[in-house]
């Protein structure tokens, strides 16, 4: 037997025990009579019940240890001798069944792995992770069981993934049911969570996991990541400080809120910032008058819910200096371009887009979303007076994420907003077809809107 079955029938033993209501320290006598089994059993599940996270870790320790020899080597079923290092006992056995019965289970072990940066569960047989910007698949599956027929393996999988979704919303105090089969959450460290229930997923109960980082993104990282140039950086930092309205746009998985992060990082900390967010995922350091709002969803009867929507219109009776609002999707596009327009410069966000042009043309139609009233010539003037600076970020062929283009926003003009393109990416001589190499060019274009900067005191241009 290799080291990787011996650990899942370790693993499947100890879940045994502990269904058992087995304490390893307990002293149970083997030839116990009837009633005083079902008593000791009855006794070791309410412990297990009722004990703290770390309790039960060194319960699990406990019983692994008792699957040891002298020598702290295993006895497999096959007879083979297999000792497990201290990190394969800890990440690999503790942590697994600690998850199977308090956490996650097998996706557990999966965040663990700093290399993983996003978790896709497609069934209980197929999952996916994204490492270093590429989407692999993994070999593991949610049930791994081998004493039993393939269909019932399955069936076990999938009632596993079930329990590890109700756990998943437990833990986010949100509900989910056959009648709400689809839940956006947050995990304690800051995860975004996307669950959608099968039959809607008809291929099983999907889980999307996007981990949060730990630390947070500084534009310092960006430099190291190659995602823009130290030049860049400084030009973005006067931007900021001069409270320019930038809007950052890109498509999945470009990067924009990660960029959103590290650019908000540059604003001075004496300023009052409210930030908007579905799922709260900027860490603004530095900052001390800062207020963290997030959004809420409806109950089971479909009441409750506070959008993005009603918080930026409630941020407006809060002195804001800043408002940065995570990710502008729908409706609440007009209250964000008001707030722009009614005295909070320097406010940040984030939308999807495949270009900084094609950002106009989504923010129009996500302010008509919520005012399809208004005429098209006022809501292009509202975006043309709002924004100043677009952002546009892209995920390279090579899975690397660029800043490819900084474009002013000049405002409205004969039925168009009016862009002012001032870098732009351009490949080098070194690019491949597997490797993106090139930076930001200056374009030609002078920069027009120059009076923040002026404000600011700061006589240099872009």
């Amino acid at each position: 037997m290799n080291k990787h079955d011996a650990i899942a029938e370790v693993v499947k033993k100890i879940c045994l025990l502990i269904d058992e209501g087995t304490i390893a320290s307990s002293g149970q006598e083997e030839n116990a009579q009837n009633f005083e089994k079902a008593k000791s059993k009855a006794e070791g599940i309410q412990k297990y019940r009722e004990a703290s996270d770390e309790e039960y870790r060194s319960y699990i320790t406990d019983l692994l240890k008792s699957l040891l020899d002298e020598n702290e080597d295993y006895h497999a079923s096959d007879g083979t001798l297999i000792y497990f290092t201290p990190e394969e006992r800890g990440k690999q056995i503790i942590e697994q069944v600690f998850g199977m019965y308090r956490g996650l289970g097998l996706l557990d072990t999966l965040l663990m792995d700093e290399e993983i940066t996003e978790l896709m569960v497609n069934g209980a047989d197929n999952i996916f992770v994204e490492k270093k910007g590429r989407v692999i698949r993994l070999d593991q599956r949610i049930c791994d069981d081998k004493d039993c027929s393939e269909e019932e393996r399955k069936r076990r999988g999938r009632t596993q993934l079930r329990k590890i979704v109700h756990r998943i919303v437990d833990i986010c105090g949100r509900e989910i049911t056959e009648a709400n089969p689809i839940v956006d959450a947050r995990l304690k460290d800051g995860s975004r969570v996307n669950i959608v229930l099968n039959p809607i997923a008809m291929d099983g109960d999907t889980v999307t996991i996007r981990k949060f980082s730990k630390t947070p993104m500084t534009v310092e990282k960006l430099i190291a990541y190659r995602s823009i140039t130290n030049e860049i950086a400084m030009k973005l930092k006067m931007l900021v400080e001069a409270k320019y309205n930038i809007f950052i746009s890109g498509g999945t998985g470009s990067g924009k809120t990660t960029f959103l992060n590290a650019l908000s990082n540059y604003i001075p900390f004496d300023e009052r910032v409210i930030t908007i967010e579905d799922s709260a995922e900027l860490q603004i350091t530095g900052v001390d008058n800062l207020v963290r709002l997030e959004t809420k969803q409806a109950n089971a009867e479909g009441k409750g819910a506070i959008t993005i929507k009603d918080l930026i219109k409630s941020s407006l009776r809060m002195r804001p200096e800043r408002i940065v609002v995570g990710e502008v999707r729908g409706e609440e596009a007009l209250d964000m371009l008001q707030a722009m327009n009614t005295g909070h410069d320097g406010s940040l966000s984030t939308g999807h887009a495949n270009s900084a042009k094609d950002m106009l043309t989504r923010l129009e139609t996500m302010v008509l979303q919520g005012a399809s009233g208004l005429p098209l010539d006022a809501v292009r003037r509202q975006i043309g007076s709002a924004l100043d600076i677009i952002v546009h970020l892209s995920r390279m062929r090579d899975h690397s994420r660029k800043v490819v283009e900084i474009t002013e926003v000049l405002g409205y003009e004969k039925g168009e907003i009016l862009l002012n393109p001032l870098f732009v990416f351009q490949e080098d001589e070194q690019s491949t077809l597997e490797h993106v190499s090139g930076g930001l060019v200056r374009t030609k274009n002078k920069m027009q809107n120059t009076g923040k900067l002026r404000q600011a005191g700061i006589l240099q241009d872009l």
